[in-house]
């Protein structure tokens, strides 16, 4: 008599609690059909993203299937902060983009149990929270009640309930809430319920409650910016920053590590041509002034783990003047890559930087990172990767 040891379905079946994160793009199929490739291009590099903050997270995503993005989290609090710093960091990139060419991800999260199936997950927990990103605005999030009761007052965000919604092939229904952020990067789009209007005095009210707002704004900032330039002293130039030992390696291996070299041929710059870039860096950092964000930042560039390449860090400066980051520096005691960052600050904060790494010797260029993030309470938070790949941080703070 078999003792069913021999049949798969006696087989154990392996359950775990798990936070589920679903991502997908709000009007994907109108954006494809009117640019294919740049829709393509343009997911791609929001996607890398995406994966990006998922891990920085402790995250791991386990499935993905056309614009659709499956995550898990081992906490419900780092599950919602990475969907937060996501729709942060993908509204910076959107922002370079006419309105109908953006490309919006809505966001579900649920806390619930799942069948783990190899590498995949599986089941109604994973379900929920993709009917809940159905419920979400483009660029927005929304959470179950099970999220919720885990998070609340643990994260400076804050919420609406939509009360208990039904949902497709969902037999409960589900406690649900929109995301709200608590901080100055004002809010994160919500669900309006379903049959609310908005009578004409509302909005009339509404209006004149608007202008009010925005003229006493446009007053409070302008005697901001008055006061600031009456006691600010015209910044110097970025310093230059030496790497620590750590980072003191040889030109060419930090070029190997970093990134290969550009194919076809580099552009090249003369040493005269980047004396002068690096010039020009300088004077927009020294130009201007009066912006909340001004002053001067230092911290760790990190440059992510590889399979061939631990995790590396060193130390840069950079200077904010108006709505301008920029700095240069010299990597390795050898003094033989040159190091150009560049970005732009948005008025809520949200950066967007690039960073090139130039030969010393002919000006050619040996890598580029792009990154995304935003500028809290004094501290620079940015993530991205290299052109090919490699994952980094950026991760200052002001003096």
């Amino acid at each position: 008599m078999s003792d069913g040891s021999d049949n798969p379905n006696a087989q154990f079946l392996e359950r775990k609690l798990a936070t589920i994160l679903s991502a997908d793009v709000a009007e994907f199929s109108r954006l494809m059909g009117e640019d294919e490739e740049g829709t393509l291009r343009i997911f791609r590099g929001h996607k890398q993203v995406f994966e990006s903050l998922v891990a920085m997270h402790r995250g791991r995503v386990f499935n993905t299937a056309g614009d659709a993005i499956l995550a898990e989290f081992g906490s419900a609090v780092e599950a919602v902060r990475c969907a937060a710093d996501i729709q942060a960091a993908l509204r910076t990139r959107n922002d370079q983009l006419p309105p109908s060419r953006q490309v919006k991800f809505r966001i579900g999260i649920n806390l619930g149990d799942v069948m783990v199936h190899g590498g995949d997950l599986l089941g109604d927990g994973i379900n929920v929270a993709a009917r809940l990103q159905t419920a979400a605005e483009p660029g927005g999030i929304c959470i179950s009640g099970s999220v919720h009761d885990q998070i609340r007052n643990k994260l400076s965000l804050s919420f609406q309930s939509l009360g208990e919604m039904n949902f497709k092939n969902i037999q409960q229904p589900v406690r649900t809430f929109s995301i709200r952020e608590g901080d100055d990067r004002g809010a994160l789009p919500s669900v309006k319920p379903r049959g609310t209007k908005i009578s004409p005095v509302q909005w009339i009210v509404a209006g004149l409650l608007l202008l009010a707002g925005v003229g006493y704004w446009t007053y409070a900032v302008k005697e901001r910016i008055k006061a600031d330039r009456a006691r600010t002293i015209a910044t110097d130039a970025p310093l230059r920053t030496t790497a620590p030992p750590e980072a003191a390696r040889p030109a060419t291996e930090q070029a190997q590590t970093a990134e290969p070299p550009q194919q076809p041929k580099p552009q090249t710059l003369t040493p005269h041509a980047a004396t002068q870039r690096s010039a020009g860096a300088a004077a927009v950092t020294s130009a201007g002034g009066g912006g909340r964000y001004d002053g001067e930042y230092s911290g760790q560039i990190c440059y992510g783990e590889t399979k061939k390449e631990p995790q590396r860090c060193y130390q840069a400066k950079g200077t904010i003047t108006g709505s301008k980051i920029a700095s240069t520096w010299i990597m390795g005691r050898e003094k033989k890559v040159n190091m150009f960052l560049d970005g732009q600050v948005a008025k809520s904060g949200d950066l967007s930087i690039e960073i090139e790494m130039r030969s010393a010797a002919d000006g050619s260029r040996l890598a580029r990172i792009d990154l995304t993030g935003t500028l809290r309470g004094g501290l620079i938070n940015a993530s991205g990767s290299f052109v090919k790949g490699r994952p980094a941080t950026l991760n200052w703070h002001k003096h």
